[in-house]
This record gives structure tokens, C-alpha cells and sequence, in this order.
């Protein structure tokens, strides 16, 4: 589904977790089910994440956007910057998701957002606005991910995110 993006970090991020042996643009490809799907991170902060997707092989029986596909979206761009904002220190585990659709969409590629509502200590918030090409709004979906401290056993820090 066309060639992989490199995901952009800020270099301070980037030096945080290469310190730690986590290449973070590679573990940020989107993950198995966002590479099936064709997502990719294009540019990641704690402030901002962006990410695209394209419609065509993500679609429902009528031939739109499957919802579940904005959801995918919604749920990596959510959980992304929900692991930026924990740190190195913290595992993004997503708790709640809703998702509102509000238009079609039957070919091209859709581009979602997600900007922080809640950064806390134990908790992140993000709303992901999910567009079409002429810039309308597809689907405004609301993400809430867990920030759990990162413990022994759960491997790479980050590896669980979304």
C-alpha cells in the first residue's frame, strides 16, 4: 500500500528512548494491524499526532470508509501521543474509544489528528479529527489510554502502545 513514511520526532525524544534501545520510528510503523491497513504516522509529539490512512481495501460492504478503520485510525494516533506524553517510564494501554462518524468516504486518503484533552499522571485524553481530502470531517473520535508504570516483564518500553 505504497511506500513506508519515516515517522518524525522531535530529537529529544528520539535520544530519550535510543538511550534506552528502543529505535521509536521503527516501533512506531503503525504496528501489524496499522501496516495491513496502510497507516502512517507522519509526524508524532505529545502536542500533535498525524496520520494517514487510505480508504480503498479499508472499506464496508456499501463500499465507505469502514467505521472500524476510523477506529484503527483514531486508536494509534490516540495511543501514540498518549506513550510521547507518559514518557519512557509508562505504557499507553487504551481504556476508552468512541468514535463519531459523520460523513462517507469512497476513495483517497483520509488524514487524522490527535491533539491532547487530558495529560495527566495515570491518564491521557486525546481527540483525533479524521478528514477527507478536501478537508471535511469524516469521523471526531475521542481516545482515554491508561498510563501504566513500565514493569520488567513487559519488554520494550512502549511496545504495547495502541
Amino acid at each position: 500500500m505504497g511506500e513506508q513514511q519515516q515517522v518524525q520526532f522531535p530529537q529529544e525524544v528520539i535520544d530519550e528512548y535510543a538511550a534506552l534501545g528502543v529505535d521509536l520510528p521503527a516501533l512506531f510503523s503503525a504496528g501489524h494491524l496499522g501496516t495491513r491497513m496502510g497507516v502512517h504516522i507522519v509526524e508524532a509529539s505529545a502536542d500533535r499526532v498525524v496520520g494517514t490512512m487510505p480508504v480503498e481495501g479499508n472499506t464496508q460492504p456499501y463500499g465507505l470508509l469502514h467505521g472500524g478503520a476510523s477506529a484503527v485510525l483514531a486508536e494509534t494516533l490516540g495511543s501514540v501521543g498518549s506513550m510521547l506524553h507518559g514518557g519512557s517510564s509508562k505504557i499507553a494501554v487504551g481504556v476508552d474509544l468512541n468514535c463519531t462518524h459523520h460523513r462517507g468516504v469512497r476513495s483517497g486518503l483520509v488524514t487524522g489528528v490527535a491533539t491532547p484533552v487530558h495529560r495527566g499522571r495515570s491518564t491521557a485524553t486525546y481527540e483525533v479529527v479524521i478528514s477527507d481530502e478536501q478537508d471535511r470531517r469524516v469521523c471526531t473520535a475521542r481516545l482515554t489510554c491508561l498510563l501504566r508504570d513500565v514493569n520488567p516483564g513487559d519488554g520494550a518500553p512502549a511496545a504495547t502502545a495502541g
